[in-house]
């Protein structure tokens, strides 16, 4: 029996400290259930709080951004304004430049008609007879006469057309040449005939070269340069290449293919140049002492006139003689 009492209350000592580890087990489960109640709590409240702090973030950003947005709006309105008022400012200059411009001419066209009405006639050529014509020039004259026909309402650029001309001059053979030739010898015949029997009035100043100063003839012909030896030589061949150049054309041609020589060139003309200078120097001592030259100066001087020589005289009068 007192086995039996013993183990009963041995059993009933167990089954107290079960239902104690039980409860302990239960309060400890209610502990942690509430502290991760209060942890969620807890993280709720700081999401919340999060939340709340990214709203008023995104709010303030929208409000920078409709800040930014004004300022850019009234800065475009401000630079469309400052734009219109330099717009208007320049066309108000523009406006004013161009009625000066048109008063001035206004002016300038009344004092042109007032010129124009008390201008002094032109004075005629007191029935001069027409220069002669070279053969060239009767060949672009026909040129033109069969473009015209060809082409009545074309306006002829001249640069352009006298450059086809040339080309096709310096194309053409001896014999396609020859009728042109031809024309220009008579035309000479008819220019010296009309000449001979030309007499211009003695009381009326007509306008035209300078008369050149009249020169001893006894006095020695000057020296010439090396550049105008140089310039004899080559002359007829720039004239030959190029039949439509005028006098000023050939000079630039000639100074080009003189600065363009070689030494050897330059050093040739140096040399007739000394010799020429001493000649000059050898006849002018001779004309200083008395002596007579004339002769031979009327000889040189008409084969010079010959060839096309230019040359500067006593006096410092340029002389041009052509072919």
């Amino acid at each position: 029996m007192l086995q039996q009492q013993q183990q009963l209350q041995h059993q009933i000592q167990q089954q107290s400290q079960q239902r104690q580890q039980e409860q302990h087990h239960q309060s400890q489960q209610q502990q942690q259930q509430s502290q991760q109640s209060n942890n969620q709590q807890t993280l709720i409240q700081v999401t919340q709080q999060q939340a709340e702090a990214l709203v008023a973030q995104a709010a303030l950003q929208h409000q920078v951004v409709q800040t930014l947005q004004q300022q850019q709006q009234n800065l475009q309105g401000h630079l469309q304004a400052v734009q219109q008022i330099q717009i208007q400012a320049a066309l108000q200059r523009q406006s004013a430049t161009l009625q000066d411009l048109q008063q001035q001419a206004q002016q300038q066209q009344a004092i042109t008609q007032t010129v124009t009405k008390t201008r002094m006639p032109r004075a005629k050529p007191y029935n001069k007879p027409r220069g002669r014509m070279t053969a060239y020039a009767f060949f672009v004259q026909t040129c033109r006469e069969e473009h015209k026909k060809k082409h009545p309402d074309e306006n002829v650029v001249f640069a352009a057309f006298s450059k086809k001309c040339a080309e096709r001059w310096n194309t053409m053979s001896v014999k396609e040449k020859a009728r042109f030739h031809e024309m220009a010898v008579q035309d000479k015949q008819r220019y010296d005939i009309e000449m001979q029997n030309y007499v211009p009035p003695k009381d009326v100043k007509v306008r035209g070269r300078k008369k050149l100063q009249t020169k001893d003839p006894n006095a020695p012909k000057r020296s010439l340069s090396a550049f105008f030896w140089f310039c004899n030589d080559e002359r007829s061949k720039v004239k030959a290449n190029n039949p439509e150049y005028t006098m000023g054309d050939i000079a630039k041609e000639l100074g080009r293919r003189w600065a363009a020589a070689d030494p050897e060139i330059k050093n040739k003309y140096e040399a007739i140049s000394e010799q020429d200078r001493a000649r000059y120097d050898r006849e002018m001592t001779a004309y200083k002492n008395g002596g007579s030259i004339a002769l031979r100066q009327e000889v040189e001087l008409h084969q010079e006139e010959e060839r096309g020589v230019t040359e500067f005289d006593n006096d410092g009068y340029k002389t041009i003689v052509t072919q």
